[in-house]
């Protein structure tokens, strides 16, 4: 029977979310009654013994909400009506929550009160079932009691991708089906047409409008590609499907199916009429497309990129515009936290000395291609309208938001002279969680962590026998934008001097009401014109001429060859050291930084097929879509090209410390996203770590503080309020509503300038009025600092290049509001260079000119107390105006994390903490 839900700290969610008009309680509990009979799965229990684990009991790990993803038609009406859990479904977000007051008071031995153990095996009294699936002799899936957790171990290879295959059906059958629909471009037509759907299918399937032929020949590529190993894929891919279809079919006669599937009408719930469709190969690439777009996928904002360079040469001129530009582009800025920080320099992307093939739009020319097209019903509508608006801007910009941190510190500031690492990927917060976790053992298979789900057929993000590896989003640039000349129409374009017809590709969605999405019918056409430089993203006219803009991306047409990289951190046989770690992650091709710790090194290396351009073009602009200015060695058929060798992307062995939350991976080493300056959140990791190395005796408890401070912080508290202050305080404040306002935020700051409850549970900040005041303040600085200097029109331009804030309430990303990752992208790193520059302290990489109130001290304090009295003045209703979830004024249900929901089950809001969502505390002792 379900559970009630724990006792920790959880805010219920006030609306139905999806499931709208059946939640009367005596109508569930007819339901209840007829849908509580269909069989469950029964099994035994059974002593497990763990595979060889050189951690020594200290590793951790945690991923809220729980490992249970799945839920009968019967838990979730039990949920919606009473709020009770699935087993497993919740279990992780109290203990996650926790740690945001727990933390002060850590140590070692308290670490597994806010995580779990994350060792090998499972002792034999912890053990809750033991199943063979399918009856298979070959392979047995263990669940532990406490997190409920599938141990796979298998005999053969084909055994053990099968136990996980099944494993993860158990767990995330609903989640995997969505999002492969996700990836082909129809989660309306599966799930239902409510806006969030459409947006979702949209942002992602315009970036990558695959056929069925094209994923079919990603997966024939990667294994012709790819030797043994890529035959050895393919079998564990095809292993893994059988698992996962086997799930299916035992569920669906079973009837313990996911519930999701009634309420969307695909299954009856008397009759059991209906299908589940099987997966097939070709959904895992689709699968496999959606994250790497999300997480993996760096670059792109060309064109934002040309109308803001525009915009300042209008205002400045050519020559001192770019100068402006380049300014606030901060490329490479002096300042920046850096992950490789011995002075390394690894040159990629930087400015050419002499550009070639820029070919910037004309002023006010551009416009964003259309992907919707003959539009019905709420396909069509307003709202409908302003949902695909959001998700073009989404899928272009070169942001990519919400991802992950890492701190690892060497093993010669340890206390125990072993490494330590406290890093995770941080992936939003979903229901169920687009992650779960699993330990698989099998013929040359050995690690415990993360997948992301239905691509679990190795852990992605985890440890192995004495090693362990996470991720962070590093955002180099892999993508491209040309500017393709047209011709005879505009669905023609020049090729090599040839006129050439775009190819077209479309998906047809139509939906209508069902019980999960009451939205009204509706369909519409997604149509991506694709050109051999990638498909058409905007149109324009370059000195006159019509051209398609269009983005070419590294990864494209290659969504499925990390399955190498991946196979190979799971292979016990190949990763023994930190070279062969890094070797094994230069074969994944999506954008990220990977960290590694043994109980004697540590490493890091950042991963992508980063394209070698043709000498002068500029990565930053658009270029002409001639030979001239391709990729070098690019073969237009299968999207291949000369990538940059090892050697010269950032990677280090035995740093000191790395620290990395985003931010610039090394010296001369551009990154696609704008805001790599004096301040990034990047620094709330690297002045915690380089403090505690500095000292020395590093604990697995005092890393894992410093990562639980960071992220509590506000990054413009403590980074940029205090030169504020500094320069308010130049002589003494005489309004009485500033000098309250002061008072207030210098109590706060001297307190540690963090977002916190009063006391665990209250849902009351600590310093609340500071904190409202500075939420309402930033906007009004940064516009009356900037605005004045820079002209309405170039502001704008900027700001559509780097929103100003991204504080804990903001809505953004794909994840909208409650989303948890902030202060990734904003303007602090400007106020910071420009306040500094007005008190006339030394700044490197400093604006080319000062901003506020023109460089005097006195107007700039006056533009600095004008704008914080009006911010004063705002009350908490009108700072935070509220939403379906949370009352106008309620701070912190504002900030508060939401587990996005995917499917039926819902879970409560949690209190705001800016951390990944899968976590890992490692500390081996010893090495095979």
């Amino acid at each position: 029977m379900p559970r009630r839900t724990p006792r920790f700290t959880l805010d219920r969610l006030r609306t139905p979310g999806r499931f709208p008009g059946f939640l009367k309680t005596a109508s569930v509990c007819a339901l209840i009654a007829g849908l509580l009979s269909p069989l469950s799965q029964v099994a035994a229990a059974a002593e497990v013994t763990a595979a060889n684990d050189y951690c020594g009991g200290q590793c951790s790990d945690i991923l809220p909400p729980g490992e249970n993803g799945n839920a009968t038609l019967a838990q979730i009406l039990l949920n919606q009506a009473f709020g009770t859990q699935p087993e497993h479904a919740e279990d992780q977000l109290g203990p996650y929550a926790n740690l945001a007051k727990g933390y002060p008071t850590l140590t070692n031995a308290t670490i597994n009160t806010f995580f779990n153990d994350a060792s090998f095996g499972v002792a034999s009294d912890q053990v809750a079932s033991t199943l063979s699936p399918a009856g298979r002799s070959d392979v047995t899936i263990v669940r532990d009691k406490k997190t409920g957790v599938p141990h796979i171990t298998g005999t053969t290879r084909y055994g053990t991708e099968f136990g996980a295959g099944y494993a993860a059906a158990q767990d995330r059958l609903w989640l995997m089906d969505v999002f492969r629909h996700v990836g082909r471009g129809q989660l309306t037509a599966f799930a239902g047409g409510d806006p969030s759907n459409q947006g979702l299918e949209q942002q992602f399937w315009r970036n990558a409008p695959y056929t069925e032929a094209d994923l079919q020949a990603q997966i024939d590529n990667a294994v012709a590609g790819n030797g043994t190993r890529g035959q050895q894929a393919l079998a564990d891919a095809n292993a893994y499907l059988a698992g996962v279809n086997a799930y299916i079919d035992a569920s669906d006669s079973g009837r313990y199916f996911p519930g999701e599937y009634v309420l969307t009408g695909h299954k009856d719930s008397i009759t059991n009429a209906g299908t589940i469709d099987h997966f097939k190969i070709t959904d895992l690439v689709a699968l496999a497309s959606v994250i790497g777009a999300l997480f993996g996928s760096g670059g792109g904002g060309e064109v934002n990129n040309a109308v803001s360079l525009l915009a300042a040469q209008e205002k400045y001129g050519v020559e001192q515009g770019t100068q402006v530009w380049e300014a606030f582009r901060e490329r490479n800025d002096p300042e920046a936290v850096l992950t490789v920080h011995d002075g390394q320099s690894f040159p990629y992307a930087t400015k050419p000395a002499s550009p070639q093939g820029a070919a910037l739009p004309d002023t006010g020319s551009v416009t964003s291609e259309p992907l919707i097209y003959d539009a019905t019903g709420t396909g069509g509508d307003a709202t409908a309208t302003a949902t695909s608006a959001t998700a073009t801007a989404t899928a272009l910009s070169s942001a990519r938001r919400g991802m992950s941190n890492a701190l690892v510190v060497s093993g010669q500031a340890t206390a125990s002279g072993h490494p330590i690492a406290v890093f995770g990927p941080q992936t939003g917060y979903f229901a169920p969680q687009l992650l779960m976790l699993q330990e698989i053992q099998g013929p040359g298979i050995s690690a415990r962590g993360a997948s992301f789900a239905g691509l679990s057929m190795y852990v992605e993000l985890g440890r192995g026998q004495d090693y362990a590896w996470s991720a962070t989003t590093s955002g180099q640039d892999i993508i491209d934008t040309y500017a393709v000349e047209l011709c005879q129409d505009d669905y023609h374009y020049l090729f090599h001097g040839t006129c050439t017809a775009m190819d077209v590709v479309e998906q047809k969605n139509a939906w209508k009401p069902t019980t999960a999405d009451g939205t009204a019918a509706g369909s519409y056409t997604m149509r991506v014109y694709r050109t051999k430089y990638g498909p058409v993203e905007y149109r324009a006219t370059v000195g006159g001429k019509k051209v398609a803009y269009t983005t070419l991306r590294s990864s494209f047409m290659h969504e499925a060859d990390s399955i190498i990289g991946f196979q190979m951190l799971n292979d016990p046989d190949y990763v023994k050291s930190p070279q062969t770690f890094q070797s094994a992650v230069q074969h994944i091709n999506y954008t990220f930084n990977w960290f590694y710790a043994d109980s004697t090194h540590t490493a890091y290396y950042n991963s992508g097929d980063n394209p070698v351009r043709a000498s002068g073009v500029d990565a930053e602009f658009p270029v002409w879509a001639q030979s001239a200015y391709e990729w070098r060695s690019w073969v237009p058929a299968t999207n291949t090209a000369a990538y940059t060798p090892a050697s010269a992307h950032p990677n280090s062995i035995d740093q000191d410390y790395y620290v990395s939350w985003n931010n610039k991976q090394a010296k001369d080493y551009s990154t696609a996203s704008w805001g790599d300056g004096s301040v990034h959140r990047g620094n709330l990791l690297e002045d915690r770590v380089k403090k505690l190395v500095a000292a020395g005796g590093v604990t697995r408890a005092s890393l894992t503080k410093a990562m639980a401070d960071a992220a509590l912080s506000d990054l413009r508290a403590e980074d940029v309020l205090p030169d504020l202050l500094k320069v308010i305080n130049s002589s003494t404040v005489t309004d009485s509503t500033a000098a309250a306002a002061v008072t207030k935020l210098q109590t706060w700051l001297t307190a540690g300038g963090r977002r916190t409850e009063t006391s665990a549970g209250s849902k009351t900040y600590a310093d609340a009025d500071a904190i409202r005041i500075l939420d309402a303040w930033w906007p009004l600085l940064v516009k009356a600092e900037f605005e004045p200097g820079l002209g309405t029109g170039l502001y704008t331009a900027f700001t559509a290049n780097l929103p100003i804030d991204e504080a804990p309430s903001a809505a953004h990303g794909p994840t909208g509001a409650h989303a948890g990752s902030s202060f990734q992208y904003g303007w602090w790193s400007y106020v910071d260079k420009d306040i500094r520059a007005v008190l006339g302290e030394s700044v490197q990489g400093a604006l080319p000119q000062k901003y506020c109130g023109s460089g005097t001290v006195s107007s700039c304090r006056d533009i600095l107390i004008s704008t914080l009295k009006t911010a004063a003045g705002k009350t908490a209703a009108q700072v935070y105006p509220g939403d379906t979830l949370c009352a106008a004024g309620n701070q912190w249900c504002a900030d508060s994390i939401v587990q996005r929901t995917l499917g039926g089950i819902k879970h409560g809001n949690i209190g705001w903490q800016n951390r990944p969502t899968f976590q890992q505390v490692v500390e081996f002792t010893s090495h095979r």
